[in-house]
Order: C-alpha cells, then sequence, then structure tokens
C-alpha cells in the first residue's frame, strides 16, 4: 500500500459541542452527510431567528459540500422567566365591557377564570434578554465546527488510503496487460502462419507482415495505457491537495471508466478480459467512495 498524506475530508461526520454558565445553556448538535453542494438546514430557538444568516455565514467559511443539519437548543437560568405576568389594564376592560353587554342585552353572561386566562394578551410573556448569549453561540458553533472538521479529516484520511491501495492495484493490473499484450501479438502471428500452413496456402510475404501489422494496430492499448497511468498519478496528486477535491476526483473517475471500457473494446484475450473486469472494479469501488469526499 502506498502511503499519501491527505487533506481531503470525507462529508459524514458528526459533532456536539456544550456551554453552560450562570445565565444559560448552550448546545449545539452538527450533522453532515454527502451532497453535490453545500446545504445548511439550521434549526434554532425563535429567539435566535434575527442571528440566522449570521450563523449560516459561520458555517460557510468553513464547510465547502455537504448537507448540514445544526441545531441550537438554549435554556436560560433566569427563573423569572417561568413567571406568569397578567396585564390587569387587559383584565379590567374585558370584565367592562362584559359588564355593558350584560347591560344591553339584558342577560347574563357567563365568563370563566380560563376565558379570561386565554384571551389575547392577557397573559404577558416576560421578555427575554439574550444578552452575552449570542455571543457564546457563535464561539460554541466555531468550536464545535472545528470537532466537525476533525472528524472529516479523520474519515478523509481513511477514504485516502483506500483509493491510494486502489491505485496500486490498477498500476499493477495494467503492468500485466502490458505484458501479457506482447505475448497476444505474438500468438495472433502464430495463429495466422499455422492457419496459412494447414490450408497449404501460398501467400506474399509482405501482404502477411501488411496484414499483422493491421492486426497488431488494431489491438493496440498502448494510448489507452498511458492515459490510465496518468489518470492514476492525476489521481495521487489530487489526493495530496488541501482543499475540496470530491468533484474533481468524480471527474477522473469518469475518464478512468472511459479508458478501462476502450480498453476492454480491443481485448481478443481470455485473461485481459478478465483483467479489464477487475479494472472496472476497482474505478467503481473508487468511485462509490469518492462520493463521501468534499
Amino acid at each position: 500500500m502506498t502511503l499519501i498524506y491527505s487533506s481531503i475530508k470525507s462529508m459524514t461526520a458528526y459533532a456536539r459541542g456544550y456551554y453552560s454558565d450562570d445565565t444559560c445553556s448552550l448546545e449545539w448538535e452538527l450533522r453532515s452527510v454527502n451532497h453535490r453542494y453545500l446545504d445548511i438546514s439550521l434549526h434554532l430557538p425563535s429567539l435566535f431567528s434575527s442571528h440566522q444568516n449570521d450563523l449560516k455565514e459561520c458555517i460557510r467559511e468553513v464547510l465547502k459540500r455537504g448537507k448540514i443539519e445544526a441545531k441550537l437548543s438554549y435554556e436560560s437560568h433566569d427563573a423569572s422567566i417561568h413567571d406568569i405576568v397578567i396585564n390587569e389594564d387587559k383584565v379590567n376592560a374585558l370584565l367592562n365591557a362584559r359588564q355593558r353587554i350584560e347591560v344591553l342585552s339584558q342577560k347574563t353572561s357567563i365568563l370563566s377564570t380560563i376565558d379570561i386566562l386565554t384571551w389575547p394578551d392577557v397573559v404577558e410573556t416576560p421578555k427575554i434578554e439574550l444578552g452575552a448569549a449570542t455571543e457564546h453561540a457563535q464561539r460554541l458553533l466555531a468550536e464545535t465546527l472545528e470537532d466537525l472538521v476533525a472528524t472529516r479529516l479523520r474519515e478523509g484520511q481513511q477514504l485516502s488510503g483506500f483509493i491510494a491501495t486502489r491505485c496500486d492495484d490498477i498500476e499493477a493490473i495494467i503492468k500485466t496487460i502490458k505484458a501479457r499484450h506482447k505475448e497476444v501479438l505474438l500468438a495472433l502471428r502464430k495463429k495466422v502462419l499455422k492457419r496459412i500452413a494447414d490450408l497449404d496456402l501460398t501467400v506474399d510475404e509482405n501482404r502477411l507482415e501488411q496484414e499483422l501489422v493491421i492486426q497488431a494496430q488494431r489491438l493496440d492499448v498502448a494510448e489507452e495505457i498511458d492515459r490510465l497511468t496518468a489518470h492514476i498519478q492525476e489521481v495521487r496528486l489530487v489526493l495530496q491537495r488541501d482543499d475540496a477535491v470530491g468533484r474533481r476526483l468524480d471527474f477522473l473517475m469518469q475518464e478512468l471508466n472511459r479508458e478501462v471500457n476502450t480498453l476492454g473494446s480491443k481485448s481478443n484475450d481470455a485473461k485481459t478480459t478478465q483483467a479489464v473486469v477487475d479494472l472496472k472494479v476497482l474505478v467503481e469501488q473508487m468511485r462509490e467512495q469518492i462520493q463521501n469526499i468534499e
């Protein structure tokens, strides 16, 4: 196995961050899965809704691809937020209105305590001041993103090793095909000469050589092998880059697959055909794993 230092990142990861002080408790949960682009779903308490754009921008500065689920939980430690505050002016106005209606209608109405409490604006929600909680939430998000990226890097290192191993395997098969190709051409020449001898035919030597050259050109795989080798070298270089490389690797897999298919169409030998099948399997294995690379 060829060891390659890699900074590529997986798009699958999870991270959790927690903060608490005398005023509040905060918790971020971040989940990331593979996606063609960067897709952020932010779930915030209503108190933080005005900060949604700023928090999304924090995520965009760190992550480039993936479907991101980010959830913030908030709990205030201020006991007064649980107090029930009654708007007495609203209650008095409501009771006065009932009395006027009874006078006008000359009927007694029933207005229960529940009716009053459920009347709009009678029960007031205490105003919660976030204070420093917003800054704490942003700082905690940055820290949790660091953990998420660290997990992505660890997963990416494993993916890089997986791909590098497949590159080694592909290069080994290419060497086998290259060596086998010489044997195939020699076998073709012997086969043609034997058939001529069996049929007791008289053939012009120059004409025979020309036909053999034409057949050899049809079976020639030198260009495909050179391009396969070049693509594998490019994959190794891309694995060492320190940026989002998933799309580039996906493109290289398409190119590898194209060359392998062309190689297979030129094969007239069972061993070479089996080697091409093995190549297709390796390229597909890499392609599947690359779908999860940022």
